[in-house]
């Protein structure tokens, strides 16, 4: 069964003359709310209000990117969503550590990575080439960002997150809306395949 919707907007809050353009678009993983609620309740504890402290990114708009495609006509909109909406086997992730990267950007990070994780990131990259979308070439290195800004002090230990482990049965290709408020719009979800061989998958879109 997919994860559920997150619970942030998904309806596009402009007018209808300013849907037109292109959309900005990413595929992501979904945590599930008890996931999501944990980890920004961590990130919190970790930062609280020192100085510094940044800004901790709201529990529904947490996600871990599979690939960022950037601005994409809307004509392309159908196509692309055929062409990524993939088979591919369910899996479990574990998030380790919450870690410290430059610049000021706290992320929790998996303690292995599934091989059936990295099947499916390049699996997409290669479906978004073969439609000639330029997207970000930078190597995978699966994370969910909770803090942006961060210049406090931090721990010298490792910070263990702690969090339930993640059953990850959909991925979805969501378009980020410029604010203000920023929100993002679920555009599609793809469900994993329920047959061991992951052959099929099941694709929705938002009514």
């Amino acid at each position: 069964m997919p994860d559920p919707l997150p619970t942030g907007p998904t309806a596009d809050p402009r007018p209808a003359a300013a849907r037109h353009g292109a959309a900005r678009l990413f595929v992501a993983l979904w945590p599930p709310s008890a996931l999501a609620a944990a980890l920004h309740a961590q990130a919190l504890a970790l930062t609280g209000t020192q100085p510094g402290a940044g800004r901790c990114e709201a529990a529904v708009r947490l996600h871990l990117t599979l690939l960022f495609i950037g601005p994409v006509p809307r004509a392309r909109l159908p196509a692309l969503q055929a062409a990524l909406c993939l088979p591919f086997s369910p899996f479990e992730l574990q998030l380790a550590a919450c870690t410290r990267w430059r610049p000021g950007l706290v992320v929790a990070e998996p303690t292995t990575v599934p091989a059936a994780l990295l099947a499916l990131q390049a699996a997409l990259a290669q479906a978004a080439a073969a439609l000639g979308l330029r997207c970000e070439a930078r190597a995978f290195r699966p994370h969910l960002t909770l803090v942006r800004r961060h210049a406090g002090p931090w721990p010298a230990a490792a910070v263990v997150v702690q969090a339930p482990r993640w059953r990850v049965r959909s991925y979805r290709l969501v378009e980020s809306l410029p604010g203000p408020p920023a929100c993002y719009r679920v555009l599609q979800t793809c469900a994993a395949s329920p047959s061991p061989s992951g052959d099929a998958c099941a694709c929705s879109t938002p009514a």
